[in-house]
């Protein structure tokens, strides 16, 4: 059942956790979902005219490594509040050389060479409620919804930011930075970015009909495509927090360029047929 009132939103940001704040007006709303709870409360409130719910990634203490995520639990828990359209900004490494750090990515794919997450809602297993869904296989040949990309990218431009239109964001399992072979070959593949929690959020979003477009914000070049020591923690932390500013920025302003009524086709993945379950 979805949720009524101030507790309602139309659009979901999933990350940055001090984001909220910046809301009118901030509801703090706990839910439980079949599939476990989420990484922390929704924080719901308005933002340039719209119902916004945020969702800490990895909760507002920053306790969940990208492998312990509860991403199933994280989607269905948006949409149970009303959300119909989801942006998920995250940091990212480049995989070339001209993606330097401060660069600002729009992927139009993604790659997935992750391992232990459970990335489905339609797996055939009993949900905590008793429910067993059907196994049902969605198109994702196009990952992210173009609506979504045009409103970012247009945000990021007119923040005076040129964003890389496109490109392709491999996820890989976290929380450890790949090896320079992994990098390299992950750039040879002609892939642009790696990160650790694109996947399965995306997928997620679009076996439960709701857009999902990704501003991937690039912190370092991969160990592949540098020739210092590598990548360290302390360094991502380092041009994240220069970039911050301008990325909420732009975040804030796409989500006010969101379409108010989306003609993509994301809301219809699921049309005719037989879930099993019901969708919140």
């Amino acid at each position: 059942m979805g949720l009524e009132g101030p507790a309602r939103a139309e659009i979901g940001v999933i990350g940055g956790s001090g984001f909220y704040s910046f809301l009118d007006d901030v509801t703090e709303v706990r839910l439980t979902t079949p599939y476990g709870e989420p990484s922390d409360a929704l924080f719901i409130g308005e933002l340039a005219g719209r119902r916004v719910a945020f969702l800490p990634r990895h909760g507002r203490a920053h306790h969940l490594p990208p492998h312990r995520i509860n991403y199933r639990a994280n989607l269905w828990a948006l949409r149970a509040a009303g959300v119909r359209q989801v942006l998920g900004p995250c940091a990212v490494g480049g995989l070339r050389e001209e993606h330097g750090p401060g660069t600002l990515l729009v992927p139009d794919q993604l790659v997935d060479r992750t391992r232990s997450r459970a990335q489905s809602y339609f797996d055939g297993e009993e949900r905590s409620d008793g429910r067993r869904p059907n196994v049902v296989h969605v198109s994702f040949a196009d990952p992210y919804c173009q609506s979504g990309r045009e409103a970012s990218l247009g945000a990021a431009r007119a923040r005076g930011w040129e964003p890389v239109d496109g490109g392709t964001m491999v996820v890989v399992e976290g929380p450890r930075f790949s090896t320079r072979a992994e990098s390299r070959w992950h750039a040879s593949q002609g892939w642009s970015v790696v990160g650790m929690t694109g996947h399965p959020e995306a997928v997620l979003a679009r076996e439960l009909g709701m857009c999902y477009s990704s501003l991937a914000l690039v912190t370092d070049l991969d160990a592949g495509a540098e020739t210092g020591e590598g990548v360290s923690h302390s360094d991502v932390l380092v041009v994240f927090r220069q970039n911050l500013g301008r990325l909420r920025e732009v975040l804030f302003d796409a989500v006010a360029a969101l379409p108010a009524e989306p003609s993509c086709p994301c809301g219809e993945a699921l049309a005719g047929v037989d879930l099993g379950i019901d969708l919140p």
